[in-house]
């Protein structure tokens, strides 16, 4: 059966919104949960990144809103600020058509001024665990209208330690409360919560076999531990992707990289958890726009970044487990584009991949670069040996064609030795004694007479630094003064010199 977004039962409003972003039919994802979140089933959802999660809960729970009602009634929480904010620019833009308001409260913003947006009566709130939890403890936050709590990348936010915080808000919150869990994977901690919280849901799996979008390709490189910021320069002069997002584990060795990149003349940023929220905002709408081209981050920072038409992810430290890696890898090839992930790793490191391979079930291969294209091992060599110059051998000579004159050996062009050539006619007098002189000359290094002539050697070349006549010592004092003074200053003292 073929599903529309017709069939879902969206309202049209929705629909028309939904068709001017150019969406024009749902994913598995949103067309498996939006019938069960508009039947006010609890759901945990478990698909790979990219595959539309966020519109698969923002569009039922924005048709759920009673516009009437002046109640904070959806919460969705988010592990990370970028996370927070790209959801709440979903819900902005798609909550307008049905005239329903939104709010941001994330942490590292104006308290105060989340305080006075809040007086504006939103009906969906879109936030950090913490900052909301901030909000509720000094009562500035009202939990009993809250009819439906989505929680986004929830493997990663009960990962982060912020398991007692949402369980806080859970029993602040009516019991017939809907929870929506969405996330790529389902840690046992996401699963602890579910069963405690949580009333019949309904499991929602999406490609359970392959956590990572087809289309996107997954290599790695081997290389030193102190070549891996050359090796990403080479990596990234060879796939010439317009923008690339670069993983590290360690935010002390974000400075070096940025250095390093930055010195191959590359535009870098970074982006880390410890960051303030303007300098990380102002830095991922760069990004966004294409005014940045490499970004170096670390897992927490970019944690559910959409990025638009991302075509390459690098892990410059290969990720701490499997769901790290469907995670970093899900920035690019998102919605079914295609997509390269390429991991850098040391030889020690290599047992990491072959972890993944098994994993994940997907096809990781080592390559190779070399002369502007991506080898398989052992591919290349052919290409290598092609490019070597081919050796000329020459015959082997005698103990006598070292010492053979010019024009004794073999004529290149009839291939007869001068010997067998006719000899030249006699020539007499001064024409015979010059090639005869040259000859002596060649074979000994020296001039000699020439006996058989009659004529006297040719005489020496004099030395044409003994011909010239020695300076005079104003000659010499001048060239001392102009040595090293500007041309103007010569032409000045030799123009004075020839007036005197």
């Amino acid at each position: 059966m073929h599903v529309s977004w017709e069939t879902l039962q969206l309202q049209p409003q929705l629909i028309e919104a939904l068709r001017m972003n150019k969406i024009e039919a749902p994913t598995p994802v949103q067309a498996e949960t939006i019938p069960l979140m508009l039947a006010g089933h609890d759901i945990s959802a478990k698909s790979q990144t990219g595959s539309g999660k966020t519109l698969a809960y923002m569009l039922p729970a924005i048709q759920r809103v009673d516009t009437a009602s002046s109640a904070v009634q959806i919460m969705v929480l988010a592990p990370t600020q970028e996370l927070a904010m790209q959801i709440f620019r979903v819900a902005e833009t798609y909550g307008e058509a049905l005239g329903v308001k939104t709010q941001q409260l994330i942490g590292g913003a104006s308290m105060q001024r989340q305080v006075e947006k809040l007086r504006e009566h939103p009906h969906i709130v879109v936030g950090t665990p913490g900052r909301i939890h901030e909000l509720v403890k000094s009562g500035k936050l009202k939990l009993h209208g809250i009819r439906l709590v989505i929680i986004d990348e929830a493997d990663q936010v009960f990962n982060l330690g912020s398991t007692i915080e949402v369980e806080t808000l859970l029993k602040g919150m009516l019991r017939d409360r809907q929870i929506a869990f969405f996330s790529a994977t389902r840690p046992q901690a996401m699963a602890d919560v579910e069963e405690r919280w949580m009333r019949e849901p309904k499991q929602v799996n999406v490609s359970p076999d392959q956590q990572t979008p087809s289309k996107v390709a997954h290599y790695y490189v081997v290389c030193d531990k102190r070549d891996k910021a050359d090796t990403a320069r080479r990596l990234i002069h060879l796939l010439k992707p317009a923008s690339a997002l670069l993983f590290i584990n360690e935010t002390d060795e974000i400075a070096n990289y940025e250095a390093k990149l930055k010195y191959e003349g590359f535009s870098v940023e970074t982006l880390y958890g410890d960051a303030d929220k303007q300098r990380r905002s102002s830095t991922l709408a760069r990004f966004r726009e294409g005014r940045l081209q490499i970004l170096l981050a670390t897992d927490v920072a970019a944690r559910g970044l959409d990025i638009a038409d991302l075509a390459l992810v690098v892990h410059l430290d290969p990720a701490l487990d499997a769901d790290h890696y469907v995670h970093r890898s899900g920035r690019t090839g998102r919605m079914g584009k295609s997509g390269t992930v390429v991991s850098i790793v040391t030889r020690n490191q290599l047992f990491i991949m072959d972890k993944f391979r098994k994993q994940l079930g997907i096809d990781l291969q080592e390559k190779t670069m070399y002369k502007g294209k991506l080898w398989s091992p052992g591919e290349e060599q052919g290409v290598r040996g092609e490019d070597r110059p081919r050796r000329e051998f020459s015959s082997t000579r005698s103990s006598g064609d070292a010492a053979r004159r010019p024009g004794q050996g073999a004529s290149a062009a009839g291939g007869l030795s001068a010997a067998r050539k006719p000899p030249a006619p006699a020539q007499s007098g001064e024409a015979a004694a010059e090639p005869a002189a040259r000859r002596a000359t060649i074979a000994g290094g020296q001039s000699t007479p020439a006996s058989r002539s009659g004529q006297a050697a040719a005489p020496r070349k004099q030395d044409p630094k003994q011909s010239k006549p020695a300076k005079s010592k104003k000659e010499l004092e001048r060239e001392r003064k102009n040595k090293g003074a500007p041309k103007w200053l010569k032409a000045k003292r030799d123009g004075e010199q020839g007036e005197k």
